[in-house]
């Protein structure tokens, strides 16, 4: 039922078109009132739906509107004999709408999938270990539930027991599922794959990333860009000035020209179909809801297509660091020893030391050690100095893990001198390690790029975008970042605070600029900012600040989301020029009598057709970027260059 109230319209499109191909066929076989009841049939059926629009429209707005038009056409054609010509303005015409609702629904087809996908109840576990069936509504934070293999994860939660796989594809579209275990988090609209887990409930039902997904897609719809809003406003004008012309037209040529009454009623109708502005109406909006379903599809979620039209006005795109350009973790790249026969009680000190230690690096290190085989060592007793590192005795030597003057590292070694000046200049940060206050090994820690940064910044460029690193880092940790990755410019030491000083700024300096982000300290640059994206992976502020969110957390996007905002004009300005050529071109051809109605008709619904189509081929993957961006990565590497802004630095 819900598929064919869905389908309604089309339904009623192709009824009518039947009546009418029957009515033509049974043309002068039957009598005239019989063919003029199937024609006046195919007229009822056919521009019911577009009728009740247009009239309700007008009753709510108080604007005359194309739908009025059109079935004002249709009536005077009939009104003077031309059952055919209007019974196949109102078919075209109802063609159009059908296949402008067809992109509408095509563009809802992602929410709806979603809300399929959808949990309605969930699995509460009592204090006993007992189970209750209960709706998602009523789970409460901190809530214990039970999510069995193959069910759905009915909302966001952290795993208390258990391990398992989750398919979360519905969340970040990837297709290979993740391994979950203990302490890590879970997303309601996921799917469990293998293993029975017990989570705590973390977010209300309202608050949940897939809740989020679903509002953000809804509100896409509501938000119309600035040029469908334009001609919205433009059309209410134009009916009125066409409505006025008709009106003159059905006098003036009879006593100027000489035409006969007939004639110029027949032209006034031909003026009123030919100079509708349906397809100028229909030149924006299916094509812009093509764009945003292909956005959606890629994980790209706008939250309007307001703000897919601002994408490419942008002249610069700034970029926070951490979790952004940067992977947000620290990693080892460096492991320097220079003695080989200390080296295997060096990394296990180390390794146990940092396996026991709370500080930020600590994980990091103990990870890294860990790919190299390190061995714990558990009668070793940490002892924690806050703020500088971790100590420990072992075998009658006092081992040492931290900054170098809790080490000693002003008992200058010829190692150190050699390579903790070269880690310096890379941005990356340097734990010392010593040995009775004699450093034995140095460690190099570096938030990483993305590896997708690198092809992301260089798409950009080649658009003609500047690119510009905004971070609170360091001068050499964000020069070295930033060289890697290749940006233009770097704005380094930016207190959080300084952001939106800093956004303000960029607009000063190129006119309008996208921010991309991830953290709460984001979420008022990207408010500023022309356009603001946010991170899918990011903190829930910067998604809701955000103008666009990149579901999957693929930088790549960006680009794939800027290309698809310039086809779109591209596809909107072709569009526009279109329709207004052929409207004027039709009109022309009407004052000078060279075309008859059902030519008029063909050419006015046929233009309408073709603008849709046209629009529609926006739900087409471009493929010819994606291959040109996977060629980009590997271009050369530039050097960035430190961006002057003095009232931020």
């Amino acid at each position: 039922m819900q598929k064919i109230r869905e389908n309604g319209a089309l339904i009623a499109t192709i009824v009518s078109g039947v009546l009418i191909l029957l009515g033509w066929q049974l043309d002068g076989k039957i009598s005239g009132v019989s063919s003029a009841i199937i024609f006046i049939t195919a007229f009822i059926i056919g521009g019911f739906d577009q009728a009740k629009s247009g009239i309700k429209d007008t009753l709510k707005t108080h604007k005359l509107n194309v739908e009025l038009l059109m079935v004002l056409a249709a009536t005077g054609a009939s009104i003077i004999g031309y059952w055919f010509e209007g019974a196949i303005l109102i078919f075209i015409f109802s063609l159009s709408g059908s296949l402008e609702t067809y992109t509408t629904n095509k563009s809802r087809r992602e929410i709806t999938k979603l809300m399929a996908l959808k949990p309605e109840t969930a699995f509460l576990q009592g204090e006993k270990g007992e189970l209750t069936e209960v709706s998602v509504s009523d789970l409460r934070i901190g809530d214990l539930i039970l999510v069995r293999p193959g069910e759905s994860v009915p909302i966001d939660g952290q795993i208390k027991n258990g391990i398992t796989t989750i398919n979360e594809a519905t969340i970040n579209g990837e297709s290979m599922p993740k391994e979950k275990k203990q302490g890590e988090d879970v997303f309601g609209g996921t799917v469990n794959l293998t293993g029975a887990i017990t989570a705590s409930v973390s977010k209300k039902e309202e608050d949940t990333v897939f809740s989020q997904i679903i509002r953000m897609v809804q509100e896409a719809e509501n938000k119309p860009s600035e040029t469908a809003a334009f001609i919205e406003r433009f059309e209410d004008k134009y009916v009125k000035a066409v409505l006025i012309l008709v009106a003159i037209m059905l006098f003036l040529p009879h006593f100027a020209l000489g035409w006969t009454w007939m004639e110029t009623f027949y032209r006034a109708m031909v003026l009123l179909t030919v100079a509708s502005p349906c397809a100028l109406v229909a030149s924006v909006t299916p094509a812009t809801l093509a764009a945003i379903s292909n956005g959606a599809r890629h994980g790209i979620l706008f939250k309007g297509g307001i703000h897919l039209e601002h994408l490419k006005a942008v002249h610069a795109v700034a970029f926070d660091k951490t979790g952004t350009l940067t992977k947000g973790t620290p990693a080892v790249t460096d492991f320097i020893l220079p003695d080989e026969k200390e080296a295997e009680d060096i990394q296990n000190v180390v390794y146990t030391l940092e396996k026991n230690s709370t500080h930020p690096l600590a994980k990091a290190i103990s990870d890294a050690l860990d790919l190299r085989s390190a061995t714990y060592l558990p009668e070793l007793v940490t002892e924690d100095v806050p703020g500088f590192g971790v100590q420990t005795n072992y075998n009658g030597h006092v081992f040492k893990v931290g900054k170098p003057d809790f080490i000693g590292a002003e008992n200058t070694t010829s190692f150190q001198d050699e390579y903790a000046e070269d880690l310096a200049k890379e941005g990356k940060t340097i734990v010392y390690v010593s040995k009775d206050d004699r450093v034995v090994a140095l460690l190099g820690l570096i938030d990483l790029e993305r590896e997708e940064a690198r092809t992301t910044i260089s798409a950009l460029q080649s658009s003609g975008l500047k690119t510009i690193m905004v971070t609170g880092d360091n001068e050499a940790t964000a020069l070295a970042i930033g060289e890697k990755i290749g940006i233009d410019y770097v704005i380094a030491g930016c207190l959080p605070e300084n952001k939106v000083a800093v956004m303000e700024d960029l607009n000063t300096v190129y006119g309008s600029v996208c921010m991309v982000g991830d953290g709460i300290n984001d979420a008022p640059a990207l408010a500023h900012a022309t356009v603001g994206v946010a991170m899918g992976e990011g903190t829930d502020i910067a998604m809701e600040a955000a103008d666009i969110v990149l579901m999957k957390n693929d930088l790549e996007k960006l680009a794939y989301a800027r290309k698809l905002s310039v086809r779109l004009s591209r596809v909107v300005k072709q569009n526009i020029v279109f329709s207004i050529a052929v409207i004027c071109c039709l009109v022309l051809l009407n004052v000078f009598q060279t075309i008859n109605l059902p030519f008029g008709v063909i050419g006015h619904e046929g233009s309408t057709i073709l603008v849709i189509l046209n629009g529609l081929r926006l739900l087409i993957p471009n493929r010819k970027w994606m291959k040109q961006g996977q060629s980009r990565s590997n271009k050369k590497t530039r050097k960035p260059q430190i961006y002057a802004i003095k009232e931020v630095l």
